[in-house]
């Protein structure tokens, strides 16, 4: 099955839409005040209610969330995350975790303080995930020829969608601002080497990272950690 790609910018997280059949799905949906932005992108798209088959979440943190409630009302559309993540997203909580490098930490503990500010305005959506996702998985039925990958290690129940041609929509398990990387913000290390690992030996030919631009996984990427070594601070994530 062919299909396209329409990546939707929101400031710093990415949202894609994909092409599915005679419809679409979409990875990821930014924070909550960036509902208009997403949906007018979807609009421009021609993604309206009815033609919305599903609403991939590559992980239950506040900037891929934003947004659920309102597609869930206005697009009549079911939200797909992982199990592992599923706790998170019920309670609104962010995890825990390590940031690395230092300049990271710095950015998160902005992050965390505007929260704190602003409130409700950034605040993650509780919810329940409609379908909860496996390894392995395949979403053919919605259109798509891919596949759920889990991928833990920036969160527990963090996944990719794998497709049929080698393109991985990565979440947060990638980000490439300046270069690609891997996860600067990590729940699990041990579990993230492991995910690396999986993802060398996978026909991947293109990434789409939640954060940056897309990139291609050639053989220097590929072979390559992408750990930065760089002492990381537990702060909250």
């Amino acid at each position: 099955m062919e299909y396209g790609v329409r990546s939707i910018g929101l400031d710093f997280v990415n949202a894609y839409l994909l092409n599915a059949g005679n419809g679409f799905v979409l990875i990821d949906t930014g924070l909550p005040f960036q509902w208009e932005a997403l949906d007018g992108e979807l609009q421009k798209a021609g993604c309206v209610p009815g033609n919305l088959k599903l609403v991939v979440i590559t992980h239950a943190d506040q900037d891929h969330t934003g947004n659920v409630l309102l597609l869930r009302e206005k697009y009549k559309v079911k939200i797909a995350m992982h199990p592992a993540d599923a706790a998170q997203a019920e309670r609104g909580i962010m995890l825990k975790r390590k940031v690395q490098p230092l300049l990271y930490r710095l950015l998160f503990t902005v992050r965390m303080l505007v929260r704190i500010l602003l409130g409700n305005k950034v605040s993650a959506p509780k919810f329940t995930p409609d379908i909860l996702l496996s390894d392995g998985q395949s979403i053919e039925e919605y259109g798509l020829d891919a596949k759920i990958i889990h991928l833990p290690g920036h969160t527990p129940g963090s996944i990719g969608i794998l497709t049929g041609k080698g393109d991985l929509f990565a979440g947060d398990t990638f980000v490439n601002r300046k270069k690609p990387s891997s996860a600067n913000i990590i729940e699990n290390e041990a579990a993230l080497m492991y995910s690396l690992d999986r993802i060398r030996n996978m026909n991947v030919k293109m990434v789409y990272p939640g954060h940056g631009k897309p990139f291609a996984m050639e053989k220097d990427v590929r072979d390559c950690s992408m750990l930065e070594k760089n002492g990381a601070g537990r702060l909250g994530g």
